[in-house]
């Protein structure tokens, strides 16, 4: 290995513009002030990203609950058309996945993020506006545009700002709030529906309630979400330069300052890890489709009133909630367990959907119970996020991941509801089908992945030797690099 001195910052470094090389390499910060900024860090960027992601579900759930104020009959909506205003949306997070992993590295991605969450908003209020197919569809399709951007940027911070230790529990915190709207949005939409407004429909009173929640909150993250840590507003100078020493030796890179690395691209399509995590996105959102858009039909179908039906999505959320803490606690405190994890909680849903499937239609709380713990693969969406903040190198090696995994995302998800027949409601036997064959194959493809990092830890360590020969400095200046996984000789994968 060279020496540190003998290392050219350029072209072989690569960092952000506002970050002081010396200064990061010259710090050496006590345990007590490493402590002091990552309390700071945990008490605003995890609300901050934990309250957006809960609006973000809840927006997205909105429309199932729609359903249950006569959403479909008050459109006019026919045949497949829900179906399809559910795809649709989808379509343009999937469309518009590409073009925003380009902007999250070439724009200040705080701004982009909190810029595309006022716009959701606005989109959302637009809904009620829908008159019938056509509107409705045109309001989600923006819709899934305004969204895409969000649960990736929110990876890549996690991974600008915590090591690769701390990011398990921190993406499981924020992405909590995905489970607490699970949980709370069925109040909230109850709470609407037993709201006497003559003026407006209930369905409509929802989109406009939520949106404009939606559009507060992001006031909240242009002033205080951070565009790099050396922009952290509640940091101070000094806390700012330990924010990005203490993450340098993740070896995944520091945010390089607007530039798009089209090599690095080209790394990500032939990583097999890149596939291996497609795969799995695309398998498990089969049913994610389904459970999503046809969630409130289903329950309603279990023989609970429409009003009802909606306070009965509650225990999906609960159930997410107690597999999420439980995955991420494991997670953190057992090493190269989240691969693990993440098998476990598709294995429980596959149980779930086939309760929901096979039991008897008398089985009320049996079907339910299987519906609840159906959704439980949602669990493992922070684990896969923290395998790539972890696991993939250079920022735009791990923007092109995250767009593909996202990409994957979205054809699961447009795919997955048109399996749910209008002649099978409310059981959807074929839809029920399409949702254990897609967990069976997330399983497997899980499975994989585990042994390739498996065998790729190893041949590396056969070639290159164990990575505990390098010196700290070398340590610091990979840290510093903009170089893939694949680049780095001493990198291990974490499993």
């Amino acid at each position: 290995m060279p020496e540190v001195d003998d290392l050219k910052l350029e072209p072989q470094i690569s960092v952000a513009k506002d970050v002081d090389l010396g200064q990061v390499l010259g710090m050496n910060a006590t345990p007590q002030q490493e402590r002091k900024v990552l309390l700071k860090l945990d008490l605003i960027l995890i609300p901050l990203m934990g309250v957006c992601y809960m609006m973000q579900y809840m927006d997205k759930l909105a429309l199932s609950q729609a359903t249950l104020f006569n959403l479909r009959q008050d459109l006019n909506l026919q045949g497949t058309e829900y179906s399809w205003c559910s795809a649709i949306f989808y379509f343009g997070y999937f469309l518009w996945s590409w073009p925003s992993s380009y902007l999250i590295v070439r724009l200040p991605i705080a701004k982009y993020l909190s810029v595309s969450v006022l716009l959701w908003g606005g989109v959302l209020m637009c809904h009620a506006a829908a008159k019938n197919f056509g509107g409705i569809m045109a309001a989600r399709f923006f819709l899934g545009v305004g969204e895409a951007a969000i649960a990736p940027g929110f990876a890549l911070i996690t991974g600008m700002f915590y090591t690769r230790e701390e990011q398990p529990a921190r993406q499981a915190a924020w992405f909590l709030g995905n489970c607490i709207s699970s949980v709370i949005g069925g109040v909230v939409a109850y709470g609407i529906g037993n709201i006497n407004v003559h003026a407006i429909e209930s369905w409509q009173l929802l989109f406009l309630f939520l949106g404009a929640i939606t559009a507060v909150i992001s006031i909240f993250l242009i002033v205080l979400l951070p565009d790099s840590p050396q922009k952290a507003i509640f940091l101070t100078k000094t806390e700012r330069t330990i924010a990005v020493q203490r993450t340098l030796k993740n070896k995944t890179g520091v945010m390089d300052g607007g530039e798009f690395k089209w090599n690095q691209a080209w790394l990500t399509v032939r990583d097999p890890q890149t596939w291996l995590l497609v795969l799995y996105t695309f398998s498990v959102n089969l049913c994610n489709g389904g459970v999503t858009s046809f969630s409130s039909i289903i329950i309603n179908g279990f023989g609970f009133t429409q009003i009802k039906s909606l306070l009965m999505q509650m225990p999906l959320g609960a159930a997410q909630i107690v597999f999420l803490i439980i995955s991420a606690a494991v997670a953190t405190l057992i090493p190269n367990t989240r691969i693990l994890m993440m098998i476990f909680n598709t294995t429980v849903s596959l149980v779930g959907m086939v309760l929901v499937w096979k039991l008897d239609d008398d089985a009320q709380k049996g079907r339910l119970t299987g519906l609840s713990l159906g959704a439980v693969f949602a669990a493992n969406v922070p684990l896969s996020l923290s395998i790539i903040s972890s696991n993939v190198a250079g920022f735009t090696k791990r923007s092109t991941t995250s767009a593909l995994m996202f990409v994957a995302y979205c054809v699961g998800n447009i795919i997955g509801p048109q399996f749910y027949l209008v002649s099978e409601e409310p059981h959807y036997p074929t839809g029920m089908k399409s949702a254990i064959s897609g967990l069976a194959l997330a399983a497997f493809f899980l499975i994989c992945l585990y042994f390739y990092y498996i065998m790729e830890n190893k041949r590396r360590d056969s070639v290159y030797g164990p990575p505990s020969q390098l010196t700290e400095e070398e340590e610091r200046m990979q840290g510093l690099s903009n170089k893939t996984d694949l680049e780095i000789e001493s990198f291990r994968y974490v499993m």
